[in-house]
């Protein structure tokens, strides 16, 4: 505890205390998580802020999306879904030059918290609120995926802190975690131009019915991918 109030005082109130910061400690101490307390999370070099409580971007995924922005090319248009707090759509517009770049999520209040992040770092892009692809229009050269996975048979594995604060929509996908992923992958190749690609999230022991879903979907291509901690994190997949 006292290493996350050392990070609260140094983010938050740059090393003044006041009384706000020991209202804080009292959050922090009652299990709230820290980023939320903070306020924000740094992502690839850009500031999220969290006010709306969205899912906290992992380490994990700012892992692999730093590998795969390089290899979006300059002037490409980009789907981020299930886009959450914004994290990955804004991170590719602040990293990639001339990239247009849509956001999409069915939940209102990752629509608000998106608005709110792409003011916040100047970025512009589009923001739609829809189940999966319902209202999304048009085909893209990239689709960057992070869709609630975690199996509902799991929850008595997730952290108190996280089950507690952090919304469910945003983890949890079904009895073996792949209720939306089988929805997108359906639908996905719908919204590629030719040679496009999707890069998606996925828990490491999915990896063998993920591999059977492409190859049902019929894409012509994919890739597995490990984690910083040698976990299989994410799939890049093309039409």
């Amino acid at each position: 505890m006292e290493k996350e109030i050392r990070w609260l005082l140094k983010e938050k109130y740059l090393g003044k205390p006041t009384k706000n910061f020991q209202k804080d400690i009292i959050r922090l101490k009652a299990g709230e998580p820290t980023d939320y307390v903070i306020g924000f999370k740094e992502f690839l070099n850009c500031k999220i802020d969290l006010s709306k409580k969205p899912l906290i971007p992992r380490p994990e995924t700012e892992y692999w999306v730093e590998k795969e922005i390089q290899t979006v090319n300059g002037g490409s248009k980009v789907l981020d879904i299930f886009s959450g707090s914004g994290c990955i759509g804004i991170s590719v517009l602040k990293n990639r030059a001339g990239v247009l770049c849509d956001f999409a999520d069915h939940d209102k209040e990752a629509i608000k918290q998106i608005k709110i992040n792409l003011k916040l770092n100047n970025a512009k892009g589009k923001v739609i609120q829809s189940d999966i692809f319902s209202n999304v229009k048009g085909r893209y050269d990239y689709i960057f995926a992070n869709p609630p996975y975690i199996p509902t048979t799991k929850k008595n594995k997730i952290q108190k802190s996280v089950l507690k604060h952090e919304p469910k929509i945003a983890l949890f996908g079904g009895v073996d975690g792949l209720l939306f992923v089988r929805k997108f992958l359906k639908n996905a190749k719908n919204y590629l131009n030719n040679k496009g690609k999707i890069f998606m999230e996925f828990d490491s022991s999915q990896k063998k019915e993920l591999e059977n879903l492409i190859k049902k979907y019929k894409y012509t291509n994919y890739k597995f991918n490990k984690d910083q901690y040698g976990r299989w994190r994410w799939v890049v997949v093309e039409k």
